[in-house]
């Protein structure tokens, strides 16, 4: 880890968390129902950041690990960190984190996360942090308007039905305003802070080798499998099937944490 080691990692007011994720993330935005927030410091500066909270549909889910009570499990909403950090910084702060809600968040025995591959980056420093990819769906939530603004569909919907749909959740006004999904995927990644839940896991677990070229993206750019790389500590490949469709995008994101 190098440098790495040297991180300082500790809680810190939600508003300093949004201060910079507004300011390094690649959405620029915040998701509102984040309840932990753990700063990233360098030399003593807040480099980076991230956000835990529940999953706007808890519910679904929760039955990706059998078993799980609401209590058991968080998302990490956002994940921001800044050029400034040293190599391998940030899987070195997911690691701190991981340990820090185990210990003082024992009934916390996993986590979930999504990867923007339409904006950002197919899940990189995941899966070099212990994450099992659990999911690839083709884009449908995340939309550009004429105006170049990127939003979820949910938000839409939300913002649009009454003025347009006379109160239905429909997307045919935004259709019709010229409005597109964003061309691209998303991914759904588990992370068990207690091992001993992995079994309890419903879904299939994706081998790394086996997401499709056309789905790569690293930084914002496309990537094919021979262009692509790895970060060093990349874990190996593990057991399970062909992309499952059953990814969930929080409704109201505007993209995961992007960890390219």
């Amino acid at each position: 880890m190098g440098e790495a080691k040297a991180l300082v990692l500790r809680p810190i007011k939600a508003s300093e968390a949004n201060a910079l994720v507004r300011r390094v993330h690649y959405s620029g935005k915040v998701v509102n129902n984040s309840q932990l927030h753990i700063g990233v410091f360098w030399n003593g500066r807040l480099e980076g950041a991230m956000q835990f909270g529940p999953p706007l549909d808890k519910r679904k889910i929760a039955g990706l690990v059998r078993g799980s009570q609401w209590h058991n499990f968080m998302e990490l909403n956002r994940m921001a960190f800044g050029e400034a950090l040293p190599r391998n910084g940030e899987s070195r702060a997911l690691g701190v984190a991981f340990r820090l809600l185990r210990k003082h968040a024992p009934q916390v025995k996993w986590v979930v996360s999504f990867a923007d591959a339409t904006q950002c980056g197919d899940g990189t420093i995941y899966r070099a942090s212990g994450f099992l990819l659990t999911g690839i769906k083709e884009n449908n939530q995340i939309w550009r308007l004429p105006d170049g603004t990127t939003v979820s569909r949910t938000t839409m919907t939300k913002a649009q039905h009454v003025s347009r749909t006379g109160g239905a959740a429909s997307m045919s006004a935004v259709i019709a305003d010229g409005g597109k999904p964003i061309p691209g995927y998303q991914f759904r990644y588990v992370r068990f802070i207690d091992p001993t839940w992995a079994d309890r896991l419903t879904v299939p677990v994706i081998p790394f080798d086996q997401i499709p070229d056309e789905c790569r993206m690293y930084r914002g750019e496309k990537m094919t499998r021979a262009g692509s790389s790895e970060p060093p500590g990349h874990p190996p490949e593990v057991g399970g099937a062909a992309p499952t469709p059953a990814l969930h995008l929080p409704p109201d994101d505007t993209g995961g944490p992007c960890p390219s």
